[in-house]
C-alpha cells in the first residue's frame, strides 16, 4: 500500500533566529526610545536628542552582537566539548554505551527487549548522531551558531532603534515627548504579536506583555530626565 503522510509545520527550527531577531529589535525600540524619552524630558533640544539616538543605536548594536556572540559561543563550545566526549566514549565502551540507550528508552516507555533492538539499529545507523539527540539533547535544529546570533542581533537592534530615531526626525520637537514613547509602545506591541504569530503562539498576550514592559521603561527614564533637568 502507498505510505499516506499529512503535512505539519512546526516552529522549533525557526528558535535560534527568531529569539535573536526579537531580542534585539525589543531592545533596539526600548533602548533608544527609553535615552531619547529621557534626554527630551531633561528639556534637550532637537540635535541632542539625535545625537543620543544614534549613539544608542551603535553603541547597543555593537554591545548586542558582542554579548550574543560570546553566549551562543560558549554554548557551542560546550555542546562540541559533549560531542567530543561522546566519541570517545563510543570507541572505548560500545556495549555500555550501548545499554545507556536502550535504558533512555526504557525510561520513555518502551519495553526492554524492544529498547535493545531500536539502540542496536540506531547506533548501526549513526551512533553519535543517535546519543547526541537522546543522551545529549543536542540536535541539528538547535545547534549553536554564533555568526549568524550576533548578526541577527546587531541587525535588528539597528532596526529597531531607528523607529525611534525617525519618530524624532518627524515630529515637530515640541510633540516629541509625547509622541515618541506611545509610537514606541504601539510598535512594540505590534513586533511582540508579530514574533507570537511566526512562533504560532498566542498573540494578544505577548503584544501586551512588550508593551506594558516598554511603556515601564520609557516612563522611569522620562521620570528621570525630569528630575535631573530641573536640578541642572
Amino acid at each position: 500500500m502507498p505510505r499516506t503522510t499529512h503535512p505539519e509545520l512546526h516552529r522549533t527550527e525557526r528558535i535560534g533566529w527568531l529569539r535573536a531577531a526579537v531580542l534585539g529589535a525589543n531592545d533596539g525600540i526600548v533602548s533608544t526610545a527609553s535615552l531619547m524619552v529621557g534626554v527630551a524630558a531633561a528639556g534637550a533640544g532637537r540635535g541632542e536628542l539625535l545625537v543620543t539616538g544614534v549613539a544608542g543605536l551603535v553603541a547597543g548594536a555593537m554591545s548586542m552582537a558582542a554579548g550574543e556572540y560570546v553566549s551562543v559561543r560558549s554554548q557551542a563550545d560546550t555542546e562540541h566539548a559533549d560531542m567530543s566526549r561522546e566519541r570517545a566514549e563510543l570507541a572505548a565502551q560500545p556495549a555500555a554505551e550501548k545499554q545507556e540507550l536502550a535504558s533512555i528508552y526504557v525510561a520513555r516507555g518502551l519495553s526492554p527487549d524492544l529498547a535493545k533492538r531500536v539502540a542496536e539499529q540506531l547506533m548501526a545507523h549513526d551512533a553519535l548522531g543517535a546519543h547526541a539527540r537522546d543522551e545529549l539533547g543536542i540536535s541539528p535544529e538547535g545547534n549553536a551558531r554564533p555568526v549568524q546570533a550576533a548578526l541577527t542581533s546587531a541587525a535588528s537592534f539597528a532596526a529597531g532603534s531607528a523607529c525611534p530615531l525617525l519618530i524624532a526626525l518627524i515630529v515637530p520637537p515640541r510633540w516629541v515627548l509625547p509622541v515618541l514613547p506611545a509610537a514606541s509602545v504601539a510598535l512594540l506591541a505590534v513586533l511582540g504579536g508579530l514574533a507570537a504569530r511566526v512562533g504560532r503562539a498566542p498573540v494578544l498576550p505577548a503584544a501586551i506583555r512588550v508593551a506594558v514592559l516598554g511603556a515601564l521603561a520609557m516612563a522611569v527614564t522620562a521620570g528621570i530626565g525630569r528630575l535631573f533637568g530641573a536640578v541642572i
